[in-house]
């Protein structure tokens, strides 16, 4: 699924389509999300700076409307903070204490909803699976600029929710979602040439999931994100972190 906050909506329905948003304009909304979104991930707005909507506005060439919608999604998925009298900032980057705990939470909570969904997994919802792993394969590595990663990125962070989602166990997705590991961990650094290891730790999460063996999916999870965690730290050069 497509980061917590930033799916798209506005799309006509029946009936008069009240409280909907026009296409064009959810569109516009949508383009001016994820330009301000690739200049938090760049650090072209850097980390607990100032987020200016008259400045974005001039800079982006739209009024601050959408800007304003744009930043306050940019607030539910943690990548900006809206503070009393002084307005928006970008958040801090992750500490290394920032990230050891992040992925501790993350192996708290996603080896748990990777047995789960071995056990609980529609055949629809393992279909899906297969698809974003699919997908993943024909991206690029990660590399560079946000706009070289986004959709590798976004696949990544839909990988792990859909594994939540197929546990069965609304309050455990929920809090996976809630964690946005990937943006954070992306912006702190998208680790070049990670892909290739990203994917195949994948593909052996979804074999197990597929072969309805709870014990194995947990294991794959586990050791999936433990690598992930190893290949932050060394792309750090925090050679005295332990995974």
């Amino acid at each position: 699924m497509p980061p917590h906050g930033s799916s798209a909506a506005g799309v006509p329905g029946e009936g008069d389509g009240h409280g909907e948003a026009p296409p064009v304009r959810q569109a516009l909304s949508d383009s001016v999300y994820e330009s301000i979104k690739a200049m938090v991930m760049d650090h072209e707005i850097a980390p607990n700076a100032r987020v200016g909507i008259d400045a974005l506005s001039r800079t982006l060439k739209v009024s601050p409307t959408p800007v304003r919608e744009a930043l306050a999604r940019l607030e539910s998925d943690g990548l900006v903070v809206k503070r009393a009298l002084s307005g928006y900032r970008a958040t801090e980057l992750l500490t290394p204490q920032g990230l050891a705990e992040l992925f501790e939470m993350r192996l708290l909570l996603e080896p748990r909803a990777a047995a789960l969904a071995a056990a609980n997994a529609t055949e629809e919802q393992l279909d899906g699976l297969e698809r974003i792993l699919e997908e993943m394969q024909v991206q690029p590595s990660p590399n560079g600029r946000y706009a070289s990663y986004r959709d590798f990125a976004a696949l990544d962070q839909r990988f792990h929710e859909a594994i939540g989602q197929a546990a069965h166990r609304p309050l455990l997705a929920d809090a996976v979602e809630r964690l946005h590991a990937h943006l954070h961990i992306f912006r702190l650094s998208n680790v070049v040439g990670a892909g290739g290891p990203t994917v195949a730790e994948h593909e052996r999460i979804v074999r197990a999931v597929l072969r309805r063996n709870p014990e194995r999916a947990a294991e794959a999870m586990t050791e999936h994100l433990t690598r992930s965690m190893r290949r932050q730290h060394e792309d750090r050069g925090d050679a005295s972190a332990t995974p």
